[in-house]
């Protein structure tokens, strides 16, 4: 068995102060080593009173200066006495405080089960946080990484609503960019909310994305030095100050394609793409693409509906927005819109997402949502109509999932799965079937021709497509003449259902 010295940290006395109104600390740790044969002789060797318990004092009459909405950075040498100061303070703060190593969750369920209240809320504190990925919004906790995990017990902060965060070890394990990126959001949420946060760490480069407004460092044995500043959120993450934006092309798309959740997508016909690069690092790409046909939200936008021949030359869709997960939650996407809205030359710019409705970024970078569209009344029957097949439209996002369940239909239920497509309004079935051989606009009889020629595989799609129109989206408008200072928009945003 080894023995070890038995070490004790204690408040020796803490008193409120009400003229200077703070707390003030004294706060001591005793030691006393257990007899065996050889601290024996260490103690005969070196005329030590083993059996004596030994005291040391690390904060005499220390005065904190706490007030809500403060952002406390407490630095200083392993052992030097952070973690004793920050037990006392939670011990002060009581059921007001919530310490971030005891945010509790279960490591074998999608993170989307784990937070808020409702689906909505759950996903609006994940985008808050830079977890604003499909996939990620699946993933189990166990799946996650260093930093995806700090992410993930910051949305638990901030769904607990408590006045004070206390973080000790406050990011020591990350990669130190990872680190000032999760530093910057964590003051960034603080003071959203008005929570105080109060973190502890060795380490020293944190200080430019906290931007705190008490910096304590502690030295050794009584030494501890305290500075209070103004209470200002940082300006920006230190990290951006070495990310530039330039031309890029498919092959710099295609190296962070996998990063969006619809990877196996074509983003349409590109007309411009634009990369964000830190160094050498590709960390963001941005895909403005030639526009569809029809968009609802667009009438809405201009007041008229543009030709095809003002389409092709005065418009674009952004069809991709991909940050790096590392990189997300410090604006950069804001950034790479906002930047690039005016270089893809055209007038017209527009975006039709479902996340949009959740993280509005877009909207940072000056462009207006106009409505949130709901499905086609028709695509919602066709879903129930496939989910009495037994169907899972969660599911139906894969084409895999898909295809295994077509192969185990019967004849009869795969004339039905036919039929309930069939039954998709007309002007959506070239979106469904994905092809030109009719031209722009699919008739019902073309439509059944195809469903009735078509291989299981094709029809996996189809349903995967079907899938993507049952979303609820977001149409978001920009225009070149509002630089000049000539809007001509005046909107109300709707919530509408097509048809």
């Amino acid at each position: 068995m080894r023995l070890k010295a038995k070490t004790t940290a204690r408040i020796k006395q803490r008193r409120w102060d009400a003229q200077r109104g703070c707390y003030i600390y004294t706060i001591e740790f005793s030691t006393k080593t257990p007899l065996t044969e050889r601290t024996l002789k260490v103690a005969e060797a070196f005329g030590l009173g083993i059996d004596e318990e030994h005291r040391f004092t690390i904060y005499r009459d220390f005065e904190l200066h706490l007030k809500k909405g403060d952002i406390v950075y407490i630095t200083g040498d392993s052992g030097s006495g952070k973690s004793a100061l920050l037990k006392a303070i939670k011990a002060d703060l009581g059921d007001e405080a919530i310490d971030i190593d005891e945010v509790n969750w279960d490591e074998d369920r999608p993170l989307i089960e784990q937070i808020g209240n409702s689906f909505q809320e759950g996903l609006r504190l994940l985008c808050r946080v830079g977890l604003n990925d499909a996939f990620l919004f699946l993933r189990k906790p166990r799946e996650l990484s260093d930093g995806q995990r700090y992410r993930f017990r910051l949305a638990k902060l901030l769904e607990a609503q408590k006045p004070y965060w206390i973080c000790d070890e406050f990011c020591s394990t990350l990669d130190r960019t990872t680190a000032r990126i999760v530093a910057y959001n964590i003051q960034k949420q603080a003071r959203r909310v008005g929570a105080t946060l109060i973190a502890a760490t060795t380490h020293t480069d944190l200080e430019e994305d906290l931007n705190p407004s008490i910096r304590i460092h502690k030295g050794w044995g009584e030494e501890v030095s305290v500075e209070y500043r103004a209470n200002r959120p940082a300006q920006r993450c230190s990290v951006v100050e070495d990310i530039t934006i330039r031309e890029g092309n498919l092959r710099d798309y295609e190296r962070l394609s996998h990063l969006h959740y619809r990877h196996t997508g074509r983003p349409g016909v590109p007309i411009k793409i634009y990369c964000m690069e830190r160094g050498s690092e590709l960390i963001g790409v941005i895909v403005y693409a030639y526009p569809g046909l029809t968009a609802k939200g667009r009438r809405e936008a201009v007041g008229y509906q543009p030709s095809l021949k003002e389409l092709n030359a005065e418009w674009a869709v952004i069809s991709r927005v991909i940050i790096h997960p590392k990189y997300r939650s410090i604006g950069l996407g804001i950034r790479l819109v906002k930047e690039t809205l005016p270089r893809v030359g055209r007038r017209h710019v527009e975006l039709i997402a479902v996340m949009a409705q959740y993280n509005p970024f877009a909207e940072k970078a000056g462009m207006k949502l106009i409505r949130i569209q709901r499905p086609h009344p028709s695509v919602w029957e066709a879903i129930e109509r496939l989910r009495g097949l037994g169907f899972d439209p969660v599911l139906m996002a894969s084409e895999r999932y898909n295809t295994h369940k077509l192969r185990r239909l019967s004849p009869e239920a795969l004339e039905a799965v036919r039929e309930a497509l069939l039954g998709v309004a007309p002007y959506l079935y070239r979106r469904l079937i994905a092809t030109d051989r009719y031209g722009a606009f699919v008739r019902r009889h073309q439509m059944r021709e195809w469903l009735s020629e078509t291989d299981l595989e094709a029809l996996a799609k189809c349903l995967r497509r079907l899938n993507v129109l049952s979303q609820t989206k977001a149409y978001l408008y920009w225009c070149r003449d509002w630089m000049e200072g000539d809007s001509g928009l005046t909107t109300t945003v709707r919530s509408v259902s097509e048809g």
